[in-house]
């Protein structure tokens, strides 16, 4: 059913051809005005229609002109459904051009559907004109225009709410059967020399338009030469915008409830596709646009005298791109309603606790140790698909929480049956052979199979993975161990090579052929954080040579990716398609600004982490619209797909079929820009990707679905993954725990982990609380009775003989737990005899907490206690 068609019967149609005579009676000369306290929009009727001669907008007091004004429409008409051919990519020579490879099997799919003819903005008729006929009341401007296949009118006024809106809705009834597809009418167009920034939230952005078509559409760096129209499947926020370089942005919004349900009821309908969406009109003219229904597709089909609607609103700004986004997705698309209506079930350290139980259980985590060159080396089986492999490899995740849970947990099984084997893992996934490889990342992957180590998708070794599998792996390791000179080592040896490789301006190769020692993908920049793997070596072995390397290369970085918006992946399997490296790039950047002091680096990881908002969807709307999955019955709320971020999206990333992800490596990240910049953006995003996501945990295990689309069904092929979850929550709780106290209580941070997101270890050295060094811990049974929105950490001051309990609420409204502390299981073997315990607020002030285990307690909203017990 269609909810946005309507039938008009011949009699109802007759009337409304009729009433463009009554229209064209009630027209009040030849001009017509619309404003409000920020804009000005003239028409002027002329032989070609009722066209808008002036757009005005206030800058800075002042009212500025702005160039280009059209307010032209377009409809397009098919008699039948367009062609499903896809259209040949051609380069600037005219010759075609074969990417993806046929070995990317992955992403072939989505690339022949982005590339068909809708897609490509060539099917159907385009009718362009201007309205004859205006009919004006009180604030509103009511257009309309009779087409030999449709009449259209369209309503316009100003939003009373926001002054810098113009809600617009449009109606197109059908004069003949068909598929119809209705375009925003272009508000004004910009000259390509006057364009600063043009965006598809998720799918393209830049400052300039590029003409090289896979680079702009594939991969999103830079504007498509052709005026393409994108799915709303990838689009995370469904604003397309275009910023002049005089400081004024324009966007064109749909109304909510436009675009695709991606779970409409009981099955995904995630390539539902009912909303286009562009940066330039049919004639390759830049403006925003945005198309409903789509040609060809879901409501577009329409019968003699039938009728759709599309309603939509443009915003004009004074602002740069980032104002008008966060207008779409927090104030059209309200963002924060899905952190209004989640409930959990489970609070967070109870998943770390419960996924502790699953990564030490050998079955299901598939731990497996094999023997390699004298070594015993482990790790978990992967059951996704290998370069060479015959469902054989086994590969670690999460070097960092690895280490960090040991240590917080105390746990022997950890220490004794799997560190060991990890470290020795590490130790043989680097290059020892002399030569041109020697230091670097053998591979992600051991194949016990054929003994080697490889890369996911080909014979390569890419200089990010030697910065990924070496340096933040085993520079994580040495920060629990520093005396570990096997270790020590190792990072040396890679930070040699990654200085070897780098080029003299900065930037690395994205890959070398392992066999012939050339480079692979020269279509392709290392738009990646590579440089971060001296940053570890700086700060682990202290040679400036590393630092000085570390800073040409983040230099050339922010120039060619951060500046530009350009960014590559590091999925192979995706050949590289955009990815959460953008989100570790802005923690890796916050790192070296922590070194140099530099503020480009701090203007450059904010800027990057502007942009990596842009991988999280604001939409649909949540409700609490009953939904099945898989015969569980669910509130739309729980599924959506509202505040998670994707694993790439764009034109062929696994979003266009599979969602977003649960992975929210990003969240601590998040939390950190929100601290610096005290934009509510962050911090919205960071609580919706990492609260109240039960529907997608496995109940027996606690570990989180991968992809969207599977809803829930554990780990998968991926058990692994547990290692990054545990890490990624520890780095979300601490980091609130922090920005809640502002700043006083606080662990050190050690290094990014590889590929997934910038979440980072914890637990290496003392952290402090309130003045009073302490070291993290965590113990299973320790706190009974802990309400599912109350999250905690203990930590301990042996010198002091202080042990805190940190606890974070978060829920948005005031929580009254009852909590008793288990003292047998803080320390092995030794129970704490507490003679004093007190409350600290956030402020730092502590008030006298009677009872020594057992406390009734009231914590704000997004609220943090500690509880400070004093022991002999």
């Amino acid at each position: 059913m269609i909810k946005n068609r309507t039938y008009l019967s011949l009699p109802t149609l007759l009337v409304v051809l009729f009433s463009s005579q009554i229209f064209a009676q009630q027209e009040e000369g030849s001009k017509a005005v619309l404003s409000s306290s920020s804009l000005q929009l003239e028409w002027k009727k002329s032989k070609n229609g009722w066209q808008l001669q002036q757009l005005g907008i206030k800058q800075a007091g002042k009212w500025t002109k702005l160039p280009g004004p059209s307010g032209e429409y377009t409809v397009l008409y098919s008699p039948s459904k367009p062609d499903s051919v896809p259209a040949p990519v051609l380069d600037e020579q005219g010759k075609e051009v074969m990417i993806p490879e046929p070995q990317y099997r992955y992403i072939l799919p989505p690339w022949k559907q982005a590339i068909l003819p809708v897609a490509m903005n060539k099917a159907g008729e385009a009718t362009r004109f201007f309205p004859d006929l205006l009919k004006k009341q009180k604030g509103i401007l009511q257009f309309s225009q009779e087409l030999k296949e449709a009449v259209v009118t369209a309503t316009w006024k100003m939003d009373p709410q926001f002054s810098g809106d113009i809600v617009v809705d449009m109606t197109l009834t059908a004069r003949k059967d068909g598929y119809f597809s209705i375009a925003s009418p272009s508000l004004a167009i910009v000259d390509p020399e006057e364009l600063d920034w043009a965006m598809v939230p998720g799918h393209f952005q830049g400052k300039t338009i590029e003409k090289d078509f896979v680079k702009a559409f594939g991969y999103g760096q830079g504007i498509p030469a052709l005026p393409v129209v994108t799915r709303e499947r990838t689009a995370s926020t469904l604003s397309p915008l275009v910023s002049t370089k005089k400081g004024i942005t324009m966007a064109v919004i749909p109304e909510p409830g436009t675009s695709r349900d991606p779970w409409e009821y009981d099955h995904s309908t995630q390539n539902t596709w009912q909303l286009g969406l562009s940066v330039m009109n049919r004639e390759a003219q830049l403006t925003p646009v945005a198309w409903h229904p789509v040609l060809g597709e879901k409501g577009s089909y329409l019968k003699t005298g039938e009728a759709v609607h599309f309603s939509f609103r443009y915003t004009i700004k004074a602002d740069d791109w980032f104002a008008v986004y966060k207008h779409a997705a927090n104030d059209i698309y309200r963002l924060s309603d899905f952190l209004k209506l989640k409930q959990t079930k489970q609070s967070l350290t109870n998943r770390i606790l419960r996924l502790h139980q699953y990564v030490i259980d050998d079955s299901s985590s598939k731990w497996r140790t094999e023997q390699y060159k004298g070594l015993t080396i482990g790790a978990q089986d992967y059951r996704g698909g290998v370069y060479g492999g015959e469902g054989d490899a086994i590969k670690n995740a999460d070097y960092g929480a690895m280490w960090m849970l040991a240590r917080i947990t105390n746990d022997s099984v950890l220490q004794k049956t799997r560190l060991p084997f990890a470290r020795n893992f590490k130790l043989a996934q680097q290059d020892k052979d002399p030569g041109f490889f020697h230091g670097a990342a053998a591979g992600q992957y051991y194949l016990p199979g054929s003994k080697r180590f490889t890369e996911e998708w080909g014979p390569y070794v890419e200089p990010i993975g030697t910065t990924y599998y070496v340096l933040m792996d085993a520079g994580n390791i040495l920060l629990f161990h520093p005396t570990d000179t096997a270790i020590r080592n190792e990072v040396r040896a890679a930070a040699d090579r990654l200085l070897a490789w780098m080029g003299a301006d900065g930037q690395w190769q994205l890959a070398w052929d392992h066999a012939t020692q050339q480079p692979l993908f020269n279509d392709l920049q290392d738009l990646r954080p590579t440089f971060y793997g001296l940053v570890i070596a700086y700060k682990l072995l202290g040679d400036k040579k590393y630092l000085q390397a570390a800073i040409k290369g983040a230099q050339w970085y922010i120039s060619n990716a951060v500046n530009k918006g350009q960014f590559t992946g590091v999925c192979g399997d995706t050949r590289f398609a955009p990815d959460f490296a953008t989100g570790q790039s802005a923690q890796a950047l916050l790192d070296l600004y922590d070194i140099t002091k530099d503020p480009k680096h701090l203007q450059a990881a904010i800027a990057t982490a502007k942009l990596y908002t842009t991988s999280v969807y604001t939409h649909p709307i949540p409700s609490t619209a009953p939904k099945m999955v898989r015969g569980v019955s669910r509130q739309d709320w729980e599924i959506s797909q509202a505040g998670l971020s994707f694993e790439h999206g764009g034109s062929f990333g696994s979003a266009t079929l599979r969602g977003p992800i649960l992975l929210a490596s990003h969240a601590g990240m998040f939390v950190r820009m929100y601290s610096l910049t005290k934009d509510s953006i962050f911090l919205t995003m960071a609580r919706a990707a990492a609260l109240g996501r039960d529907a997608f945990v496995d109940s027996a295990t606690s570990v989180a679905s991968y992809y969207w689309d599977v809803m829930n069904r554990g780990a998968g092929p991926y058990p692994h993954h547990a290692w990054w979850q545990i890490g990624w929550i520890t780095d979300y709780l601490l980091s609130e725990a922090k920005l809640r106290s502002n700043g006083k209580l606080e662990f050190p941070r050690g290094w990014i982990t590889p590929k997934v997101g910038p979440h980072q270890s914890y637990g290496f050295r003392p952290g402090n609380i309130y003045g009073a060094k302490a070291e993290l811990l965590l113990r299973d049974g320790m706190l009974q009775n802990a309400s599912p929105y109350l999250d905690y950490f203990g930590a301990i001051s042996r010198e002091e003989k202080k042990l805190f309990l940190l606890l974070l609420n978060n829920d948005d409204e005031t929580l009254h737990p009852t909590i008793q502390i288990d003292y047998s299981k803080i320390l092995d073997n030794k129970i704490l005899q507490p003679n004093k315990v007190q409350l600290i607020t956030t402020d730092g002030r502590r008030t006298a907490l009677s009872g020594t285990n057992h406390w009734n307690l009231n914590i704000p909203a997004y609220g943090l206690q500690v509880i400070e017990i004093h022991f002999e």
